[in-house]
């Protein structure tokens, strides 16, 4: 008689099929993976370690231990006052050697009239440095359109400043004074052998120049032409000046160079004959 014994489903191999392996050995194995499981271990402690020692670094840079106990200028100022200088520092400089923001001391300290650029750094283990650059005012500056009063540095910059200097006056649209300034220097080279200083330039929003000597003459170029250019008409002048001066013999308050072929003069009394008949 045969032996006969049921096998069970699971005994059962169907040729050409592969059972997929369960859920439960899939979650086995993944748990069952120590150099894995090592690696994300030393991973977490080390990010722990990064964040712990970057708060006691934060916490010990922020305790009172480091004090800053004097702030060294090492530019003498020239029109900047200790006063300002004090008050600047006071405001500005917060927390301790390693924690002072040192921009935004920089930015205060460029706040102050008359300074240009700062610089600061630290010196171990309490000081502070800080380098001036100052304005060196060469003219003073009116906006035509609104009548705002500032100044002019030598690098055409315009700041705002009070000063009493014997200056040259501008006066021209918004953001014309670098240009006014070039234009100051090439009209005063060219005035030189008239002897007399030019202390004011006008430009206005046509676009014509006036210029104003120290001895109170206003010389009126008008706009550039291109058959007589303003700077030829202006050497014109100054060619033709002393001999017309000496045969005139009067003070002139205006000269009008408008004209391409000659200029035409008003005396000082006309001038101010016609200012009280308007």
């Amino acid at each position: 008689m045969a032996d006969f014994r049921p096998r069970s489903a699971s005994a059962e191999r169907v040729p050409g099929i592969r059972r997929a392996p369960s859920r439960a050995r899939e979650r086995e194995g993944l748990w069952h993976k120590p150099g894995l499981l090592n690696l994300v271990s030393d991973l977490l402690m080390l990010f722990a370690a990064v964040a712990l020692g970057y708060a006691l670094v934060v916490w010990f840079m922020s305790r009172p231990l480091f004090p800053l106990r004097e702030v060294v200028v090492l530019t003498p100022p020239a029109q900047v006052t200790s006063s300002q200088l004090e008050y600047a520092a006071r405001t500005a400089i917060r927390g301790n050697f390693f924690s002072v923001d040192l921009e935004a001391v920089r930015a205060k300290f460029e706040k102050l009239p008359w300074v240009r650029r700062a610089e600061v750094r630290r010196r171990w283990p309490d000081v502070l440095e800080l380098r001036l650059e100052e304005h060196q005012a060469m003219a003073y500056w009116t906006v035509s359109d609104s009548g705002e009063s500032q100044l002019v540095n030598k690098q055409g910059e315009v700041f705002v400043a009070a000063s009493n200097a014997d200056m040259p006056a501008f006066s021209g649209p918004q953001g014309s004074a670098a240009y006014l300034q070039a234009k100051y220097h090439e009209f005063n080279q060219t005035l030189a052998p008239l002897g007399v200083r030019l202390v004011g330039v006008e430009l206005s929003a046509r676009e014509a120049w006036q210029l104003r000597l120290a001895d109170g003459m206003v010389i009126v170029l008008g706009r550039d032409q291109e058959k007589a250019p303003i700077d030829q008409r202006l050497e014109r002048f100054v060619s033709a000046w002393p001999q017309a001066q000496e045969s005139i013999g009067v003070q002139i308050a205006m000269a009008d160079l408008r004209y391409p072929s000659g200029f035409a003069l008003t005396p000082v009394a006309e001038e101010k004959g016609s200012k009280g008949k308007k």
